[in-house]
């Protein structure tokens, strides 16, 4: 009995495809079974392969590939449906939720990551993961959020959270005390708080900062 798990590759950057063909059959479990440069022969090639996963890029700017995998689930409840791609792209996570894929997962993600969701997608195919889908929905629950802090308040915030004193914050963005003080001030008064503590559970819910791994 083959208790391979049947995965193929579709993505039109052939390095990409490559590299994650590599990765893929270096895997005890995970086997490819099929792989192409082009979207249009999604459908026919999960058929004829019997594949378990597919791994489907979906890069801007047209997100065909969202269109193959809304076919793709159409036509196969059971097939697990992988995602890829950049980071930092909250609406194409959004949509990629809608059309009913299993994983989301960033083209940079670590490799242990992107094995994760193959066998995520292996298991449980109807069931939706994405790395930080919390922040991204934080985000869309706030939309002012991604615009409240300039890029210097962010980078104050930053170092708050990782628990540096106002003293070491000059240090580190090469400025006086006071003007540390009066960045973090500013900071405190834009999300409406009057402590660290505050400032980085507030930053937190509205997708400001990442949670510590």
């Amino acid at each position: 009995m083959n208790d391979f798990v049947r995965v193929v590759v579709i993505d039109d950057h052939t390095l990409v495809r490559y590299g994650l063909t590599g990765l893929v059959d270096h895997e005890p479990d995970l086997e490819i079974v099929g792989d192409t440069g082009q979207r249009a022969e999604a459908v026919g090639i999960v058929l004829s392969t019997r594949a378990n996963v597919v791994v489907l890029d979906a890069t801007p700017p047209d997100h065909d590939g969202l269109r193959i995998a809304r076919e793709l689930r159409n036509r196969y409840a059971e097939l697990g449906i992988v995602v890829l791609a950049p980071e930092g792209q909250d609406s194409v996570l959004f949509e990629a939720l809608e059309s009913g894929v299993s994983a989301f997962v960033a083209r940079t993600a670590p490799t242990d990551e992107i094995l994760a969701a193959i066998r995520h997608a292996a298991v449980a195919p109807t069931s939706f993961t994405a790395t930080g889908l919390g922040p991204a929905m934080a985000r869309r629950d706030h939309p002012a959020a991604q615009t409240l802090l300039s890029p210097r308040e962010a980078q104050v915030l930053e170092l708050l959270g990782q628990g540096l004193s106002v003293r070491a914050i000059a240090v580190a963005l090469s400025v006086s005390v006071s003007t540390a003080k009066t960045y973090v001030e500013r900071l405190y008064e834009k999300l409406d708080v009057s402590n660290r503590a505050q400032a980085i559970m507030t930053a937190l819910q509205r997708g400001l900062i990442e949670p510590k791994s």
